[in-house]
């Protein structure tokens, strides 16, 4: 088959899947949502703040997967927080539960066709930065993809975004600036760094934690980088920030469960979520902000 008809086949079902979807959503609400939310490991809690208008299992919306990770709902919301029309999502897939990356990011390019033109992203994570505690709030600054897989790879979908698409900026300098000011304003300590991702589902090894944080890693985790690779691919600002869930220090490691995990960002999402919510009420901020000075 020539280059030309697999790619015309590949983008005719995957925009055939996301309309479907799309469409199943709006046959459920109204809203036309602005602000797109990714809610990762034990952070669901924000829905609590949302207005909410509808809330939606993934298995009712064609072509989802489902979330197989705990504390992970598996649920879509739809409302208004902060006066910005949103949709949340209330669970994440990961690389590691087995889907394709075209599933893991699936739910943004629906954001993405319904008209999300900025994502929020959540993780917990391990830290390895040595000032960086357990509970500890890391605004992402830049990340490393070490999953081992693209979710652009293959024939590129021009109605969804350009073949090769810039990541000199994949976290919005605005959004961040303004991230930086509401949580100065709140007295919450907000450390910038660089997160990486890899494929998991095992935590590293003490030889892999030296690795990362000697190529410029400040946490590690499994999830966030091909969800920002898509939305930058489709033109989205983003924001995310990430709990420190571990200490990842290898001469002084200790193992971890993901009971104490979920405990930890449980902890700490008051603050996340302060966060969050504060920002996406002040967004047109962002565009006249610059950042703040990191010492």
């Amino acid at each position: 088959m020539p280059d030309h008809e697999r790619k015309e086949l590949v983008s005719d079902s995957l925009i055939q899947r996301i309309d479907e979807a799309v469409a199943r959503i709006r046959g459920r609400t109204e809203r036309r949502p602005e602000v797109g939310v990714v809610l990762g490991t034990g952070l669901g809690a924000l829905i609590r703040d949302i207005e909410v208008d509808e809330t939606i299992e993934y298995s009712e919306i064609p072509h989802f997967p489902v979330s197989t990770v705990e504390s992970h709902s598996g649920r879509l919301v739809v409302g208004r927080l902060e006066g910005r029309q949103v949709m949340a999502m209330q669970g994440r897939f990961h690389y590691y539960e087995g889907y394709s990356m075209e599933q893991v990011t699936f739910p943004i390019r629906v954001m993405q066709r319904m008209g999300v033109d900025t994502l929020v992203v959540s993780n917990a994570c391990g830290g390895m930065h040595p000032s960086y505690r357990r509970g500890d709030l890391m605004r992402i600054d830049d990340h490393i993809n070490l999953i081992g897989d693209n979710p652009l790879r293959g024939p590129n979908l021009d109605a969804l975004g350009p073949r090769f698409p810039d990541m000199s900026e994949p976290y919005d300098r605005g959004l961040g600036a303004l991230a930086d000011r509401v949580a100065l304003e709140a007295g919450i300590r907000l450390h910038v760094g660089v997160y990486v991702a890899v494929a998991g589902p095992n935590l590293e090894t003490r030889a892999e934690y030296r690795f990362l944080r000697m190529i410029g890693a400040d946490v590690v985790g499994m999830s966030t980088v091909p969800e920002v690779i898509v939305a930058r691919h489709g033109g989205m600002r983003v924001l995310g920030i990430s709990i420190v869930t571990d200490e990842c220090f290898p001469d002084a490691l200790e193992p971890v469960d993901v009971e104490t995990i979920i405990r930890v960002a449980g902890e700490a999402e008051p603050r996340m979520t302060r966060i969050i919510r504060e920002t996406i009420g002040r967004l047109d901020e962002a565009e006249r902000l610059a950042p703040l000075e990191v010492g």
